[in-house]
């Protein structure tokens, strides 16, 4: 099982590297890497377990924040009664919308143990290709907060950070033709 001890942090040489794709059909150990991804996003939001294991609430995953440099992203977010929860091999973002989106709140990482403030401007809407772990390609359109969520860990693959997307100068200045998501 997955703790926040085997989260590596802010710093760490992995969270800035272009990750590699994953050979497919996915490996065995790459299968249970991603597997026990999904499983750590989903215990960390069960006040039970999360309390029990000393886990922080996340509602995504990369594999780089476990210091695996390799494209696989664990999603589990509710939107709307809707329930996204994803394991992937190499997802790629193959289309978005112009207008883009932020979370009023600002963005969070379990790998990032401090607040940093500011807006995180993200496409409104995206269609994302990939591989699931039955090694079956899947086509996902997302908006509002799952799409946010899929391009932050997309984002982790590519070396990127969250806060790299704020604006130094004026971190909440209002982005126009934008969507607020409280």
């Amino acid at each position: 099982m997955i703790t926040m001890d085997d989260i590596v942090r802010e710093g760490h040489p992995t969270l800035r590297e272009k990750a590699a794709d994953v050979v497919l059909p996915a490996a065995a150990e790459d299968k249970e890497t991603l597997t026990k991804m999904i499983e750590f996003i989903i215990n960390s939001q069960d006040p039970e377990i999360s309390s029990k294991y000393g886990l922080r609430p996340g509602i995504g995953l990369a594999a780089p924040q476990l210091g695996v440099s390799k494209r696989m992203i664990a999603i589990h977010v509710e939107d709307d009664g809707e329930v996204y929860s994803y394991a992937l091999f190499n997802p790629k973002i193959v289309s978005h919308s112009t207008q883009k989106n932020y979370l009023a709140g600002g963005e969070g990482c379990l790998s990032v143990d401090r607040e940093v403030p500011g807006y995180v401007p993200r496409y409104a809407k995206i269609t994302v290709k990939s591989v699931d772990l039955e090694g079956k390609e899947v086509k996902i359109r997302l908006k509002g907060l799952p799409a946010i969520v899929f391009q932050h860990e997309i984002d982790h693959l590519n070396g990127i950070m969250f806060y790299d997307h704020i604006n130094p100068d004026d971190p909440f200045r209002e982005l126009e033709d934008a969507i607020v998501i409280e």
